[in-house]
């Protein structure tokens, strides 16, 4: 039975946003190609009429994971709170994948780490143009600077079994950088 451009679409769709899904929860390597095609309610031999390899799966789900991430403009302090919350940073598979995927994608193709590079790259523009500043210089550094403390405040915030030092490392982040931003502000 043929199958229509709509749903190859559709079921390229569901196997990215599963894939997204598995690999923040496991990783990489602990998720298999059968495991993602199960989640997205196909078959295992349909994997490749959509990706080359599973490398290219991966890269391919780093850009959709990365561009869903990062619509429009941002509030910092809104997304600031959200972000630095203790539900984001208990939701492995439906976080951040900057957070949850950045520090496995150094040991991954090319194509995934030009994929993470151009998130990357989407994120500090995004946190540039919203960020306090007089100068664009200084947007720029506040963007990257805010950025930077949240995806590492969420990574360091899971490293640690201690519930009260993970939630004192959201906590403290998120008031360093609305007090750096005010201050930039008053500045």
């Amino acid at each position: 039975m043929k199958v229509s451009r709509e749903q190859v679409a559709l079921n390229r769709q569901k196997i990215l946003e599963e894939a997204g899904r598995l690999f923040r929860a496991r990783g990489f390597e602990a998720v298999t190609v059968a495991e993602v095609m199960k989640a997205a309610g196909l078959t295992h031999g349909g994997f490749y009429g959509h990706f080359a390899s599973k490398d290219d799966l991966i890269a391919q789900t780093l850009t959709h994971a990365l561009l869903a991430s990062a619509p429009g403009e941002i509030d910092l302090p809104s997304f600031t709170e959200a972000y630095l919350s203790p539900d984001h940073c208990a939701d492995l598979a439906g976080g951040c994948a900057t957070a949850g995927l950045g520090a496995e994608t150094i040991r991954q193709s090319p194509e995934a780490r030009a994929a993470m590079t151009a998130g990357l790259r989407r994120q500090v523009e995004r946190f540039s143009r919203s960020a306090p500043g007089a100068t664009e210089e200084e947007k720029r550094q506040a963007g990257i600077g805010s950025w930077a403390a949240m995806v590492g405040a969420v990574i360091l915030a899971r490293l640690s079994d201690d519930p009260k030092l993970s939630g004192e490392i959201l906590e403290q982040t998120r008031a360093w950088i609305v007090r750096d931003a005010a201050r930039v502000d008053a500045g």
